[in-house]
């Protein structure tokens, strides 16, 4: 049952194959067993998820629910999820338990989806290997001792060892589309604003955008689906109508016109990589694609101006862990300044404490103009590089990341090497824009995966794309040895 899609597994449900009880045990059983390799959960809510499996079961015996009522997933422990931790990969919220359910939770509990647990993650979604996590690392299913990306890295990785059929991350510079790339996985970041943030710990407000994580673009499509639409609990989200994602997978994509950007196939990109790349450019001319070249010249700014942007986003959102509240509070304060200043320097890893005092540095006096306004301004001609590409071709093409899963500690003391991982992902958020990463080929038993960006609120084209390549290639439906 694991190597099944969301798809052929709602088939299944209501062919009465098999129950979701049954499927729900399933899935228990498999990470009882195998979770201990990866890392992948951080909370195995069992018993919360027999009782949504049953509710499932007797939706589908009346004839009720939707196309995945039944089917299990897991959410990534930046959703907050009422009556369960909700850590974010923090010592800082080690004891916090939401006490409601984030809107996109709700969202697809409400389509009748089962929640295995809560995956682990870089704390506060701020890295790019999943090393950063209290909770220690997160491993990849390809590699044991590689990283599986970040910061939607545990999301990842029980969905690529098939310990879940589906999941959900965030992306707030690559996290969704980073991991799913190094782990053989799909991973769809939708336009900033179709999916509801209210519930969703913030990192950097707008960039913030929450996702799906599944073996498949089909897959992906069923849980945007549910996910998506407007909320008025949350003000950066858009009313706009949701279309039938599934509606269009098959359409043909002879005449599409895709770019490439020059500006993504130079220095810094590992030969490797560009090969499988161009391999799957290939499969797309096949498919009657035509491809062009284009240019993304500000592209280059994209690190350095993220790197101002979302520290001084998370300064301000982390200011309200203080130890007053909710948290983390140290022992025996004091006074009050003692309890503010303890609790943080106890509370934060040293990846986040990085991160307050950059975007503290930029947003202080003297320093707002110099830094902060200046990368709000770059941050638009990264938009215009986007729209007028956009004005020329109907999808943009790239690799996700410059090399396959790097070893564990191999960049934790370079965090600006580290950065540098997020090179191709982190311009589609400062943008705005939707982007999947779906898996290419391999080097040798590394995944490597292809992203696609398309323009505001048009997910249909990216998953149609996207998944009119995974019916001619079989790349997302390898399994991890050790996982099959």
């Amino acid at each position: 049952m694991h190597t099944k899609t969301i798809a052929q597994l709602s088939a299944a449900l209501r062919a009465g194959e098999f129950s979701s009880e049954e499927l729900t045990r399933f899935f228990l059983e498999r990470i009882s067993r195998l979770d201990d390799k990866t890392n992948g959960y951080v909370t195995v809510t069992t018993e919360r998820a027999l009782e949504a499996a049953s509710a499932a079961d007797a939706k589908i015996a009346a004839g009720e629910g939707g196309p995945i009522t039944g089917v299990p997933i897991a959410h990534k422990d930046i959703f907050c999820t009422e009556g369960v931790p909700t850590r974010c990969g923090s010592k800082m919220l080690d004891n916090f338990i939401a006490p409601y359910d984030a809107t996109c939770v709700t969202k697809l509990s409400e389509a009748g989806t089962v929640m295995l647990g809560k995956t682990n993650m870089d704390e506060f979604a701020m890295g790019s290997s999943n090393e950063t996590s209290f909770y220690g690392p997160v491993r990849n299913p390809w590699d044991l001792n590689a990283v599986p990306g970040g910061s939607s890295g545990g999301s990842a990785a029980v969905v690529a060892a098939r310990l879940a059929p589906g999941a959900t991350g965030t992306d707030t510079g690559g996290s969704i589309r980073q991991p799913a790339a190094l782990t053989g996985i799909t991973g769809l970041k939708p336009t900033y604003g179709r999916v509801s943030r209210y519930g969703m710990i913030a990192f950097a407000s707008s960039l913030d955008q929450g996702g799906a994580m599944a073996s498949t673009a089909e897959d992906a499509a069923l849980l945007l689906q549910a996910m998506a639409g407007f909320d008025p609990k949350d003000s950066t989200s858009v009313d706009e109508s949701v279309p039938d994602y599934r509606a269009t997978l098959n359409d043909s994509i002879e005449g599409l016109k895709i770019g490439l950007p020059k500006e993504y196939f130079g220095e810094g990109l590992s030969s490797d990589v560009a090969n499988v790349i161009d391999e799957a450019i290939a499969e797309y001319r096949q498919l009657g694609a035509e491809v062009i070249e284009i240019s993304l010249p500000n592209s280059g700014l994209a690190v350095p101006t993220y790197y101002v942007i979302a520290p001084a986003e998370c300064s301000s959102n982390l200011s309200r862990y203080d130890g007053v509240r909710f948290g983390y509070r140290c022992e025996d304060p004091v006074d009050i300044e003692d309890m503010y200043k303890r609790s943080r320097e106890e509370g934060f890893g040293p990846e986040v404490k990085r991160r307050i005092m950059i975007g503290t540095y930029a947003l202080s006096a003297g320093y707002y103009d110099a830094y902060y306004l200046k990368a709000q301004q770059v941050r638009r001609l990264i938009k215009n590089d986007f729209m007028d590409a956009f004005a020329k071709v109907d999808v943009i093409a790239g690799p996700v990341s410059p090399t396959p899963a790097f070893k564990l500690g191999e960049k934790t003391a370079d965090p600006v090497t580290m950065y540098f991982s997020d090179i191709y992902t982190i311009a589609v958020n400062l943008a705005g824009l939707p982007a999947i990463s779906i898996p290419a080929g391999f080097v040798g038993d590394a995944p490597v995966g292809l992203q696609l960006i398309s323009p505001f609120f048009d997910e249909a084209r990216l998953l149609n794309v996207a998944h009119r390549f995974q019916q001619i290639t079989d790349w997302h439906a390898r399994v991890p040895k050790g996982f099959e």
